[in-house]
């Protein structure tokens, strides 16, 4: 079964549709005959003193059917129509460029006709829809998810800690909102990790907080170790299959393969969500190393990345490299952050 077939049938199961039309007509033939007898004559056996009084009754049919199969793409957007239920496509760039294009065609003639799509992706790729079906030009209205801004991410600690009888520094809540990257979850992760820092647990244990730059370091080096170091890992070790395990010393001694230098590249960046042209990254990598590697051998190395990222357990995958353009996206916080403050080496 194709990847397509695979889109189309989820549809089908989710809606509770069938496939196969059947049509069919009933022809009958019936017969009956009868006696009407005295009272005293025996109902099967007359001997012609009466009239024959009972009925015996015979039915003749014959079914003529045919069904046919109908396609799961037809079958699934007929009954989107008249559920009138929208369509919304999650994940939308980790579908193949080609199977993209299928689906797309498929459905704009629907539509066309009312039929509402939102197709979700990550923020570089949100038109995508356009780049494989060019007749979608006016028919796409892309709704950007912003980023939290500054006072939202400030709400979340000045909020929390208040509740909790806690004064905690501005100098440290203004860094926690820079090292957020417009990301909730790691304000929360920061507040969660200094209250375990200075025990507090309740708003009895309420106090202020004399947090340090020492103390933000070690907040944010052990958050950072939670969230990043697993796919930081991943795509260190790069393929399974490599051949270019060639070391390479970074300017503080350390010694590294290509996928390694690469990262640490990306990590004297210090990147938020950014997108950056290959000169962006090949100046990192003389600023680190006194023997960078070919034009060819980064973007084969960037390629396999965004591979592994791609395949991935998470929704979002954490770089994802245009090869055409040479242009690496730093699409998650999570990672943007380890970049940071993880350990890279280990």
């Amino acid at each position: 079964m194709s990847e397509e077939e695979d889109f189309w049938s989820g549809i089908i199961d989710r809606l509770e549709l069938f496939q196969v039309l059947a049509e069919g007509e009933s022809l009958q033939k019936s017969g009956e005959f009868g006696t009407e007898a005295s009272g005293q004559a025996n109902f099967l056996i007359a001997k012609g003193e009466g009239k024959v009084s009972g009925k015996l009754g015979r039915t003749r049919g014959t079914t003529n059917s045919a069904s046919r199969q109908v396609s799961s793409r037809i079958t699934a957007i007929a009954g989107l129509r008249q559920a009138n239920l929208p369509l919304v496509i999650d994940d939308f760039h980790y579908i193949p460029r080609e199977l993209q294009g299928s689906l797309v065609r498929a459905l704009k003639s629907p539509i066309f006709d009312g039929l509402p799509v939102i197709l979700i992706a990550i923020p570089h790729r949100r038109y995508d829809a356009l780049k494989v079906e060019k007749e979608m030009t006016g028919r796409l209205h892309p709704v950007d998810i912003p980023l939290w801004e500054s006072e939202e991410l400030r709400f979340i600690p000045e909020t929390g800690f208040t509740i909790l009888n806690c004064v905690v520094p501005d100098n440290a809540v203004g860094s926690f909102v820079t090292e957020s990257i417009g990301s909730p979850h790691l304000m929360q992760d920061f507040c969660r990790t200094l209250c375990r820092k200075f025990d507090i647990k309740t708003e009895a244990d309420g106090m202020a907080l004399a947090v340090s730059e020492e103390d933000l370091k070690e907040v944010y080096a052990e958050v950072a170790d939670t969230i990043g170091r697993p796919i930081f890992e991943k795509l260190a070790r790069g393929p399974r299959q490599r051949t270019d395990r060639i070391a390479r010393k970074l300017n503080d001694g350390t010694e590294v393969d290509i996928y390694g230098l690469v990262l640490h590249a990306l990590a004297h960046i210090r990147p938020g969500l950014v997108t950056l042209e290959y000169e962006e990254l090949r100046s990192a990598i003389r600023d680190i190393s006194k023997d960078p590697p070919q034009l060819h051998e980064v973007a084969r190395v960037l390629r396999h990345m965004a591979s592994i990222a791609a395949s991935d357990d998470s929704s979002t995958p954490v770089i994802d490299f245009e090869e055409e353009e040479k242009i690496l996206h730093v699409t998650d916080p999570f990672f943007a952050f380890y970049l940071r403050w993880g350990n890279l080496n280990g």
